[in-house]
C-alpha cells in the first residue's frame, strides 16, 4: 500500500511538473501557430470533434495530453488542417523565396515573409485519414499508475525528467492491429520475471515493440531487448517464452504473420549490426504501390501512410518525368533517372517504364537488397541499386553518366531529415546533364533549406558550385500525416 502511495504521489508530481512545462513551453498550431493544441477536451474515440466543451489545462486527462502531443490537429476539420498545412508550407518557402530575391542573404537572418516566386499547390489530401499508420513503435516507462511495465507514448521530455507512457489506444492515427499488439506485449512483460530496460545503464532487458502492417491485414512485430549480463542460453529462455505468448497464449489473438527479436546494447542498430531474429512466421511482407509490389524487411523504410504514399509517388513520377498521357498507356522517354537515397527503391522502380535507366543509391545495405529484389520481383529489369553513401557514390555515378553520354538526366532525392550532405548537392549542382531535380523533404524548413539555397545560388567556386544553378518552379504538399501539423513536401528544381 505505501509503495502505490508513492508511486501515485510520484505520477500526480509529474503530471503538475508537466502542465506547468506545457503552460510555458506548449506547441502552438494554426495559420499564425498560435491554436494550443490541448484546448478541448478529447471525448471517447468514437465521437471524435462531436464535443465542443473548452477545458482547462488542469481539466486535462493524460489521454488529452498524449493526443495533444502526437496528433495536435485532431480536433480541426479536415479542411482546417489542409489550410494550416498549406500556410505554414507557404511561410516556409517564402524564405526560400526571399532569400533568391536578395532579401534574406544568410542562412542566420530572421525569417522575412517574402511574396512566392514559384506556384505551391493546395496540399493534396491523404485518401485515409484516421488510422493510416502501417508503422509504430511503442516505448516502454513508467505509466500513469506508477507501473514501470507500461507499454505506449511518452508525454512529457526526458530533459525536465517529466516522463509518463501512456496507452496510445485512442490516438486517431493508430490501427487497431497496432494497439492490440501493444496491449498484448505490456501484459507479456508484465507477466514476465524480467525488468523493463528504462535506462542503459540502470538495467532490464524489456524495450520498445515495433509494429509494421500492411493493406492484406498482415501483421509483422519486433521486439527489443538488452541482453545486459544475460547468457545466450537465458536469453532463449525469455525468446521461447515471447514466442508462446503470441503464438499459443493470450497475445496470439494478434495474429502475427511475423514475430522477430532483436537483443542489442545500443539504441538504435542496423540488422547488419545485430541481426533481426526470426522467431515465428515470415521473414517479409509485401505492400502495393500504383500496381508495383514491395517487399518490407524488418528495419526497411517505408513510407507510413500507404494510401498517401500512392499519391506522393504519382506526384514525383510525374515531376520527374512528365507524362502528357498520364493515366493512360505508359510511354518511355529515354535518359535516366537517379535516385538518391533510394531506400527499397520505390520511386525508381514505379518510374522505371518511363526511362532507360534507374540508378539508385541508398546507405543501408539491407534496403538494397529489398531494392534489387523488389526490382526482380516487378521484372523491372533498367534499375542498379547501388550501396554506400551519397556522398561518396554520387562523384563517380556522375563522372561514369558523363563519359557515357546516355542522354538527360533527372534526379529525385528524398533524404532524411537531416538533409543531403553539402557533397551530393555539390555533384547534382556540377552535373550539367541533370535538367531537372525533384527534392522531397518532410522538413524543408530544418536542413533541406541549406540545400534548397545550395542548389539555387549563384556559382561559388569556394564552396566548389560552380555548374548552373537550378531554380524552384514548383512546389506540391502531399498530406502523409494527417491530424499533425507535418506534411512531405515534393520541390521541382528546373534549369
Amino acid at each position: 500500500m505505501a509503495l502505490a502511495a508513492a508511486q501515485t504521489r510520484s505520477v500526480l508530481f509529474i503530471k503538475r511538473k508537466y502542465l506547468h512545462a506545457l503552460r510555458k513551453t506548449c506547441l502552438w498550431f494554426s495559420t499564425n501557430d498560435t491554436i494550443l493544441a490541448d484546448q478541448r477536451k478529447p471525448p471517447p474515440k468514437t465521437h471524435l470533434r462531436k464535443s465542443q466543451k473548452k477545458t482547462t489545462l488542469t481539466d486535462l486527462s493524460w489521454e488529452d495530453m498524449l493526443a495533444g502531443v502526437v496528433t495536435p490537429l485532431w480536433r480541426l476539420s479536415y479542411d482546417e488542417q489542409l489550410e494550416l498545412k498549406l500556410k505554414r508550407q507557404e511561410r516556409i518557402l517564402s524564405q526560400l523565396s526571399g532569400y533568391l530575391s536578395g532579401e534574406l542573404q544568410s542562412q542566420s537572418s530572421l525569417p522575412v515573409r517574402t511574396k512566392l516566386s514559384f506556384p505551391v499547390l493546395p496540399v493534396l489530401p491523404s485518401p485515409v485519414r484516421d488510422g493510416y499508420r502501417n508503422k509504430s513503435t511503442f516505448s516502454v516507462n513508467r505509466g500513469v499508475d506508477g507501473n514501470p511495465k507500461t507499454v505506449g507514448f511518452y508525454v512529457g521530455t526526458w530533459k525536465k525528467g517529466n516522463i509518463v507512457c501512456v496507452n496510445g489506444d485512442h490516438l486517431l492515427n493508430m490501427p487497431e492491429k497496432h494497439t492490440r499488439v501493444a496491449r498484448c506485449y505490456q501484459d507479456f512483460i508484465r507477466l514476465s520475471s524480467l525488468e523493463p530496460c528504462l535506462l542503459f545503464h540502470t538495467g532490464g532487458h524489456w524495450r520498445e515493440v515495433t509494429v509494421r502492417t500492411n493493406a492484406e491485414g498482415h501483421t509483422m512485430a519486433i521486439v527489443y531487448f538488452h541482453p545486459q549480463t544475460l547468457t545466450q542460453e537465458e536469453v532463449a529462455v525469455h525468446k521461447a517464452e515471447l514466442l508462446d505468448y503470441f503464438t499459443r497464449g493470450p497475445g496470439s489473438v494478434c495474429q502475427l504473420y511475423s514475430l522477430f527479436f532483436q537483443e542489442s546494447a545500443m539504441t538504435r542498430c542496423t540488422h547488419e549490426q545485430s541481426p533481426y531474429q526470426l522467431l515465428h512466421g515470415q521473414p517479409h511482407i509485401y505492400e502495393e504501390l500504383l500496381g508495383f509490389k514491395f517487399r518490407i524487411s524488418a528495419d526497411a523504410f517505408f513510407q507510413v501512410n500507404q494510401a498517401a504514399a500512392e499519391v506522393l509517388y504519382s506526384t514525383v513520377r510525374q515531376l520527374c518525368i512528365p507524362n502528357p498521357e498520364e493515366g493512360g498507356e505508359r510511354t518511355q522517354f529515354g535518359g535516366t533517372l537517379l535516385d538518391v537515397c533510394c531506400g527499397t527503391g520505390a520511386i525508381g522502380i514505379i518510374t522505371s517504364p518511363r526511362v532507360d535507366r534507374i540508378i539508385g543509391i541508398e546507405l543501408i545495405e539491407q534496403a538494397v537488397e529489398d531494392a534489387r529484389h523488389n526490382a526482380a520481383l516487378n521484372n523491372v529489369l533498367n534499375c542498379e541499386f547501388i550501396p554506400g553513401k551519397a556522398e561518396v557514390a554520387l562523384p563517380g555515378v556522375m563522372s561514369q553518366l558523363s563519359s557515357a553520354g546516355g542522354g538527360p538526366v533527372a534526379a529525385v532525392v528524398n533524404p532524411a531529415r537531416a538533409g543531403l550532405h553539402y557533397r551530393v548537392v555539390r555533384a547534382l549542382r556540377n552535373q550539367p546533364n541533370i535538367r531537372r531535380l525533384v527534392y522531397v523533404s518532410c522538413k524543408p524548413d530544418g536542413d533541406a533549406m541549406r540545400n534548397f539555397r545550395e542548389l539555387c545560388c549563384a556559382p561559388d567556386p569556394k564552396k566548389k558550385l560552380t555548374g548552373e544553378a537550378f531554380s524552384p518552379t514548383l512546389a506540391v504538399p502531399v498530406d502523409m500525416f494527417p491530424h499533425t501539423p507535418h506534411c512531405e513536401l515534393v520541390l521541382l528544381f528546373e534549369r
